[in-house]
């Protein structure tokens, strides 16, 4: 348990009708008698008038006690909702401050003192940081699903399983001049494949950076061809200056969006050509083929046939007579009369799902799925080996990434990174 207390808001940006300000920490108890000359029951919602050192009032507050280890983040717990004006926070946290051995909180530092409390494990804590910053559906729902220990009651289940294969070797190498302990049993190689093959399937769900970051669509093409109308067309604002000059979009320009609860990452890039002097367009040019490359989905409105392969091949600017015709485009769209974008929009839609994990499914993250591969190719070889310490070796290093997956080996700067993810008060 960590030797000080820590506090912070933990709801939103005041004003706000309530605020929540947590305490965490061995003198959590302490600070609530400071502020409200006694400590209420336990886990009992008490209206109290809390007081700084001078005795004036500060605010009269819903004051919780949660003492651990039954608590959020393992520790003595509490919680103050006040008036939710930024004068009444301002005055209760400079209250808590002055106490002694009371610190205002870092980013995440209530989910790491959780997380080193036994309260959850990295996955869970992963899941949760998704969870807080989700905006679409289905980062809801995966976050939600990894946050409440769906990959981690499976990891665990592997371990198990692992762990019991683990056992037959050591005994095998234990005590095999002893006659009442048997050899390995001759299903040990298939109870190996099947674990191999059930980290397999799991490794072939898409990844949570495609939830996370939004399926990328990058709009490109030759200058004047339409392609800053149709971005601002498919966000359904005027996010990219859009005009008849050539050259106007000089940069990559990437917004977030949900269509359909689909998390998008769509990019608007300089029109593409080979005979310009301009150097800062030059750039420009090189920026957009390079976003061409990390696309997940091109949509194309240069001349046919000569986009990325896969790419949507469109014809834009319906409206004008003066536009790149194409004879079998995937879709013909105008930006001005929005002919065609309702069908492109639900194209992409349809294309984003496949490449997204389907509901009921948990996306992993690459780091979580490096540690699954890890896991699977230990497995594989232990099946493959004859030897019984080669066999004893890649079980132990499959441990080992399994371990490193849920958190009970984990390295500082890793911690740290995950951490800082949250926001100060989670």
């Amino acid at each position: 348990m960590s030797a000080d207390t820590i506090f912070a808001l933990s709801s939103g940006s005041p004003p706000a009708a309530i605020a929540v300000v947590r305490l965490s920490g061995p003198d959590a108890g302490a600070a609530l008698s400071a502020l409200c000359g006694s400590i209420p029951a336990p886990r009992h919602a008490a209206l109290r008038t809390l007081r700084d050192a001078d005795r004036s009032v500060l605010d009269r507050a819903l004051v919780l006690y949660l003492p651990g280890p039954g608590s959020a983040t393992g520790e003595d717990c509490a919680e103050l909702h006040l008036h939710g004006g930024r004068a009444v926070i301002a005055a209760v946290e400079s209250a808590l401050a002055a106490l002694p051995r009371l610190r205002r909180a870092e980013p995440g530092e209530f989910t790491r003192r959780a997380f080193a409390n036994g309260r959850m494990d990295l996955a869970e804590a992963e899941g949760l940081a998704d969870l807080l910053a989700a905006e679409t559906e289905l980062q809801r729902r995966n976050a939600q699903a990894l946050a409440t220990g769906a990959l981690s009651h499976q990891v665990e289940a592997w371990r198990v399983e692992l762990l019991g294969l683990a056992a037959l070797v050591e005994a095998n190498l234990d005590f095999a001049d002893e006659d009442d302990v048997a050899t390995m049993p001759s299903d040990f190689a298939h109870r190996c494949d099947a674990l191999a093959a059930g980290l397999a399937q799991w490794l072939g769900v898409p990844r949570a950076e495609a939830l996370r970051e939004g399926y990328r669509v990058t709009i490109a093409g030759p200058p004047n061809s339409g392609k800053s109308s149709l971005f601002n067309a498919l966000l359904g604002e005027e996010a990219a200056i859009a005009t008849p000059i050539a050259g106007t979009t000089r940069d990559v320009l990437s917004r977030p969006v949900s269509i359909a609860g689909v998390p998008f990452l769509i990019s608007d890039t300089a029109g593409i050509r080979e005979d310009t002097d301009d150097v800062v367009e030059r750039i420009g040019v090189a920026r957009a083929r390079e976003e061409v490359g990390k696309a997940d989905l091109v949509i194309w409105l240069g001349a046919e046939g000569e986009g990325p392969s896969q790419a949507i091949e469109i014809e834009s600017m319906t409206d004008r007579d003066d536009r790149i015709r194409k004879s079998q485009p995937d879709f013909r769209v105008s930006a001005k009369t929005m002919e065609g974008i309702p069908a492109l929009a639900t194209a992409l839609v349809e294309r984003a799902r496949s490449a997204m994990p389907r509901p009921g499914q948990v996306a992993v993250s690459r780091r979580q799925g490096v540690l699954l591969e890890q896991a699977r190719i230990a497995v594989a070889s232990a099946a493959e080996e004859i030897d019984p310490l080669l066999v004893a070796e890649q079980l132990r290093l499959a441990c080992i990434a399994f371990d490193r997956l849920t958190g009970r080996a984990a390295t500082e700067d890793m911690l740290d990174a995950l951490f800082g993810r949250f926001c100060i008060g989670k």
